[in-house]
């Protein structure tokens, strides 16, 4: 049913439009967290409905406790900070206070001295421009402040004015506390991710490992979590992946690492001297002992022991070893004094320990307490991704060491390396590098230099019938690739630098199935 509005008196009429008002503002809060969008509106509709000139939301820094205007309303665009600049210690005085704040005649009063503002308009009915301000509060935390310029007559009153604005700002405060609370969020996530970045640029890796493929990544956080305790670490993984460099590692990021760092790789020593190696002996206790010596825990005392192949000691050394690492104690070769030592044990296998134990080889005593805390080095077929990074390093460092000036590695000797299934690992890849060395003499190392092993690996698709076709054939098919390379694809060009006719190259490249697609420029392709 619709309410005529001339049929009410205008104390009803002013009631309905605040409520109507009210249920505006209300409703946009409902539809938007975005406060220009709660409050724009707001102060527009309140310039129709109570007349006001001019209006201005500011709201409080939390972390600066600056307040700084938010929005304006009968301002022209980017002037609220410069028309409040004068006001500001007026509004600090209400967010402080917590209570509102009337200026009867701004051109008046001396807290409006300095501002920049129209000049005072021309009435004839004594008309004054007067300043209302009211907080923005909630839980009685002021969080800014709505303040309202509108002209006044001589006797009028401001309670329905001022109480009118402090429910606006109740409800304007709802929006502010959203906001600060998805700001907070949003500097607390920025936070966490500039942390993250900061964590990842300084994540530990060890100066002497080189990778850093998910595999890699997983033993350097191993290494990091370890490296700091007295625990028994056991380093697993196949020959020649770098188990003695992870050991090394674990030392030099320990307490330790100003202490000895003891190396001892049992699959090297006999049976009959290990023993002597590891404990010691006193003089005379075998044949040859023409002196007391010390054995390797000794010689690592304080510091770190590090034994590699731990898999192929004797039965008798393993009880020996269980005891010292339970009760840090021993006695030399043919001696009777108790000696103790402090040493952190490290041991490395690339044996099969749980087979060793079903096949009474090794003890599992001594396996539980080797085992306490494992490391896998994977081994370099699973970490192909680190693959050019480690050929660098080793090119760097033998082209230095034989005083050679060479700098890269040819694109079908990258190919053969990593078709290559690598048993050898880490140390098969090194030595395959230096080998590499010596033979180029020129600037980049070719697929021709590297060890027949590669050359068989499989790089053409066409089976060789012997060794010597198969190395012309992988020649041919590297000079081919780098012509290619040089000329971007262009297969004319590539057969003059190769002074071979097109139809040749044609069919030597349909031979070896290349793709002269991948070496043209992007655009082109």
């Amino acid at each position: 049913m619709g309410v005529d509005s001339d049929a009410l008196d205008p104390g009803t009429c002013r009631i309905i439009s605040d409520l109507s008002l009210l249920f505006e503002i209300s409703q946009t809060l409902e539809t938007s967290l975005d406060l220009p969008k709660i409050i724009r509106p707001a102060l527009k509709r309140m310039a129709a409905t109570m007349g006001l000139q001019r209006g201005t939301v500011t709201i409080v820094n939390r972390d600066t406790s600056e307040i700084t205007v938010d929005e304006t309303c009968g301002l022209m665009e980017g002037s609220g900070e410069l028309c409040t600049r004068a006001v500001k210690p007026l509004l600090a005085r209400v967010v402080e206070s917590g209570e509102p704040f009337v200026v009867r005649d701004v051109f008046t009063s001396e807290h409006f001295r300095g501002r920049v503002v129209p000049q005072r308009p021309e009435s004839k009915d004594e008309t004054v421009t007067s300043f209302l301000c009211v907080p923005i509060r909630l839980d009685q935390e002021s969080l800014g402040t709505l303040s309202v310029e509108r002209l006044t007559r001589p006797g009028d009153t401001f309670e329905h004015d001022l109480r009118m604005l402090t429910l606006i700002a109740t409800v304007i405060a709802q929006a502010v506390r959203l906001r600060q609370a998805a700001h907070e969020r949003i500097s607390a996530l920025n936070k966490e991710n500039e942390r993250l970045q900061e964590q990842l640029r300084n994540h530990f890796k060890p100066g002497n490992m080189i990778g850093s493929s998910g595999g890699m990544q997983i033993v350097y956080d191993h290494i990091e979590q370890v490296a700091s305790s007295n625990t028994t670490v056991l380093i697993r993984g196949e020959s020649g992946v770098g188990k003695e460099l992870v050991a090394h590692a674990l030392h030099k990021r320990s307490p330790r690492s100003l202490r000895a760092f003891v190396k001892v790789n049992c699959a090297a020593l006999p049976d009959s001297i290990i023993e002597s190696e590891l404990f010691g002996h006193e003089k005379g206790a075998f044949t040859g002992a023409i002196a007391m010596r010390k054995g390797r825990f000794e010689l690592a005392d304080g510091g770190t022991l590090f034994l590699d192949e731990i898999g192929d000691l004797s039965p008798t050394t393993q009880v020996k070893l269980l005891r010292v690492l339970q009760e840090r104690e021993f006695e030399r070769v043919g001696g009777q004094t108790t000696l103790r030592c402090d040493v952190r044990v490290i041991t490395a296998t690339s044996r099969d320990l749980e087979k060793l134990i079903d096949e009474g080889r090794f003890r599992l005593d001594l396996y539980y307490r080797l085992n306490v805390f494992p490391i896998y080095v994977p081994a370099l077929r699973e970490r192909k991704s680190d693959m050019l990074q480690l050929a660098d390093h080793f090119v760097g460092k033998y082209s230095r060491a034989n005083q050679k000036k060479i700098n890269r590695i040819s694109t079908a000797a990258i190919d053969l390396m990593m078709r290559y299934h690598w048993p050898g690992n880490v140390r098969e890849l090194e030595n395959c590098i230096e080998r590499a060395i010596l033979l180029c003499r020129g600037d980049a190392i070719q697929a021709h230099h590297l060890p027949p092993t590669l050359q068989a690996s499989g790089q053409i698709d066409t089976p060789a019938p012997c060794f010597l076709d198969s190395a012309l054939s992988a020649l041919e098919h590297e000079m081919i690739v780098d012509a290619l390379k040089n000329t971007g694809g262009n297969m004319a060009r590539a057969a003059q630098l190769l002074g071979i006719s097109e139809r040749i190259i044609g069919l030597r490249i349909k031979k070896y199935n290349i793709d002269t697609k991948r070496f043209r420029p992007v655009a082109d392709r």
